[in-house]
């Protein structure tokens, strides 16, 4: 199947002729815009799936953090 695929594309690239057209600044622009804006939307979704159990870990390594100090000074009143 992977062969298919790359003989495919192979051929497909060898036999391309010119499309003899013009994209003009507006919709040149548009299609890079669109792109990034693809682009941008993978990127959050990435970033947003992964932020929430990141900050949940960083929040408790603080309370344990916190925790151990606040049982530290506890046990040890002349600090």
């Amino acid at each position: 199947m992977f062969k298919l695929i790359n003989s495919s594309l192979l051929i497909s690239l060898l036999l391309t002729v010119s499309a003899h057209a013009y994209g003009g600044p507006g919709s040149s622009l548009g299609v890079v815009l669109v792109v990034l804006g693809i682009i941008g939307t993978v990127f959050l979704s990435i970033l947003s799936f992964f932020w929430y159990p990141i900050k949940r870990f960083f929040k408790k390594m603080k309370n344990k953090e916190t925790e151990t100090d606040t049982a530290h000074s506890e046990n040890n009143p002349s600090e």
